[in-house]
């Protein structure tokens, strides 16, 4: 390396100029909340907070291995469906009428293919083992379907307008947090399990379209989580007051006016800095333990897998159980980050899933920030998110202005209309920059 590529590398990599970009990014933060409200402001603040976290995890398997997994939404998914699993009330008629089929059939499923992996493993190649094989997924399929299709049946038929479902555990819903991980994490090890042996970009398209079954299963299973119709209501974190008991309090009534807000507006603020205190100490403590790893000799190893894997494997080391370690753990990260979203939300909306927002929006927090490097992915999250959020009314504003001296007509109208995609514009042009002008991102791997 030249002289001149280290002083640029030593000058990208500055304490100063990261500390720089995040002082401008914060100043977009104080900006928004003295020029329109600091109620937006914290909205905006606790969903950068998410989207910083879910930007760690995509950063964990792409910025340490290398894996271009785009499935991202489905782990958020599941992050949101522990917490539906883990904290809303069970409901006791659905449990009455189908609740033990339905577990007996998925432990019958889950024999099965215990059950067809053993067939596969004892019985000798060729076309026994094939037969055999099928045989016993053929058979176990009808009796999984034989007890769990009526048990479904006769839960979703209980009471469907507001439940048709089974409902949770009716626990603390921070336990729903790692809950979420913790889900993600195993579905991730079934995935990484089958497609991790795939070139990187048939790995991407198969994440996707494993994403995308997730979420088909949301939507139409609504024994599991009311599909479509979704779940309203989930309880809040203990510490976390809802507005309307703020508001019901004349001491708060008092300290609000004595600040000059009304009681609304105040019950409001205080109740998204607390999620916003719980979603940060979340966010440090990810970003720690994120740090110790990649600058451990396991981080070393990570990165030297992903720079070149023929090195790394003469080395002896086990690439895909590697690569299996951390594709986990990335999704992990990200099913917790579900869980914290669904828990802001009061709400699991199955629909409201798509890979937009969940998968190539976090990548582009990932890139913009610098890949590889976790305090990157925690500047890109907020960037991004508040550009996703704040460019949308300011382009309507600059269309109105440049179409305020333009007569009525088909071109003002589409002017105005167009206003609506400015946010894709906006991302499209702010990742063509960064990738002219800062290849590795806005703060690159040391």
């Amino acid at each position: 390396m030249s002289s001149a590529q280290m002083t640029a590398q030593t000058t990208a990599n500055s304490p100063t100029k990261n500390v720089m970009l995040f002082v401008a990014v914060a100043a977009l933060f104080v900006l928004t909340g003295i020029f329109q409200s600091w109620n937006l402001t914290l909205a905006i603040l606790n969903m950068s907070l998410i989207s910083a976290i879910m930007a760690l995890g995509v950063n964990m398997q792409w910025g340490y291995a290398g894996l271009f997994s785009t499935g991202t939404m489905g782990f958020t998914a599941l992050g949101g469906l522990a917490v539906v699993l883990v904290s809303s009330s069970p409901v006791p008629g659905a449990w009455a009428l189908g609740g033990v089929g339905i577990v007996m059939g998925l432990i019958l499923g889950a024999m099965t293919i215990a059950a067809a992996i053993f067939a596969y493993r004892r019985l000798p190649k060729g076309r026994a083992r094939n037969l055999g094989t099928a045989a016993v997924l053929i058979v176990g399929f009808f009796l999984f379907r034989a007890v769990f299709d009526p048990a479904v049946q006769a839960v979703e038929a209980n009471n469907p307008a507001t439940a048709g479902n089974l409902g949770g555990l009716g626990l603390p819903v921070l336990l729903a947090w790692p809950a979420g991980g913790v889900l993600a994490a195993a579905v991730a090890w079934a995935i990484g399990k089958t497609a991790l042996g795939l070139r990187s970009d048939y790995l991407a398209i198969a994440t996707l379209g494993i994403a995308e079954i997730i979420i088909a299963v949301l939507k139409n299973e609504d024994w599991l989580g009311r599909g479509v119709k979704n779940v309203i209501s989930l309880p809040r974190p203990l510490v976390v007051p809802y507005e309307v008991e703020l508001q019901q309090q004349a001491g708060f009534v008092q300290w609000a006016a004595n600040w000059g807000f009304d009681p609304a507006t105040a019950s409001s603020i205080i109740v998204k800095l607390i999620y916003c205190a719980l979603f940060t100490v979340v966010l440090l403590a990810v970003v720690w333990l994120s740090q110790a790893a990649l600058n451990s000799p396991w981080g070393r190893m990570m990165r030297a897998i992903r720079d070149n894997e023929v090195a790394a494997e003469a080395m002896g080391k086990d690439v895909t159980r590697r690569h299996l370690q951390i594709f986990i753990l990335g999704s992990a990260v990200i099913g917790m980050a579900g869980a914290m979203m669904t828990t802001l939300d009061s709400q699991l909306t199955p629909g409201t899933y798509n890979p937009l927002r969940f998968t190539f929006l976090i990548w582009v927090m990932v890139i913009v920030g610098g890949s590889g490097n976790n305090w990157g992915s925690v500047l890109g999250g907020f960037l991004i998110w508040w550009l996703w959020v704040m460019v949308e009314p300011m382009g309507l504003w600059l269309m109105n202005t440049i179409t305020a001296p333009m007569a009525e007509g088909w071109l003002k109208s589409h002017l105005l209309d167009s206003a609506a995609h400015m946010r894709l514009l906006t991302m499209g042009m702010v990742l063509l920059l960064v990738l002219r002008f800062s290849p590795k991102g806005l703060m690159p791997e040391k």
